[in-house]
């Protein structure tokens, strides 16, 4: 493909996603794969560039929360075709840089941000093991020890569920698991003050951010 159809695809994607149609996400997503698209510049460039327009829309009042919903379920729709083919590509470029087990808090029910951060490990070279939402400390740590994760990504989207976060570092300490697992913490209302305040390894605002933190503590 030539590089103004390929702009015109990541904008149609992107548009999509601000529509919140699935059925054209899905068919761009799936023609990305078919001509053999940059995968990962098609998640950022196309479902994550639409998904922050739509995150800015909605906290200045331009945009209703349903409106967001469907936004965020498109997304879903692409990430479920795009991700298995990234990770695909990884794997066949060689081992994965770490396995990293992410979910959303328990009594939280937001994915949104984890659900970019997880595309994004997956595109960087991670195994991404994703629990989904409301997921209780214990159910954090059973998982990083059936499968050996490196790194476990705990995400709060609520003031009300950023405590789950401490809880999670409290019960690797209570089980003499700490040290196994580097703890990463993000999430709207969260920060770096936040994440020193309860001991996890690091906080990132960001997707990119939160590769970027992994590979400088996997690296040490």
């Amino acid at each position: 493909m030539t590089g103004g159809i390929i702009v015109s695809l990541l904008d149609e994607l992107r548009q999509a996603i601000i529509d919140g149609d699935e059925d054209i996400v899905a068919e761009l997503s799936q023609k990305a794969v078919d001509e053999d698209l940059d995968l990962v510049d098609t998640v950022q460039s196309g479902l994550v560039k639409g998904i922050e327009v739509v995150g800015t829309a909605w906290k200045e009042g331009e945009m209703f929360l349903p409106d967001v919903m469907m936004s965020a379920e498109a997304m879903k729709v692409g990430l479920a075709i795009l991700e298995p083919e990234i990770a695909k590509k990884g794997m066949s470029e060689g081992e994965s840089k770490g396995k990293i087990v992410l979910g959303t808090v328990e009594g939280d029910i937001h994915d949104i941000g984890k659900n970019i951060t997880g595309a994004m490990f997956t595109a960087a070279g991670y195994k991404v093991i994703d629990l989904g939402t409301d997921i209780k400390a214990e159910g954090f740590v059973a998982k990083a020890q059936e499968v050996g994760a490196d790194i476990i990504g705990a995400s709060a989207l609520l003031t009300t569920t950023m405590i789950k976060q401490k809880e999670l570092i409290e019960y690797l300490k209570e089980k003499n698991l700490r040290d196994s697992y580097k703890v990463l913490v993000g999430g709207g209302p969260t920060s770096q003050v936040w994440a020193d305040e309860i001991g996890a390894d690091g906080w990132a605002e960001t997707a990119d951010d939160a590769v970027e933190l992994a590979n400088k503590i996997l690296a040490k």
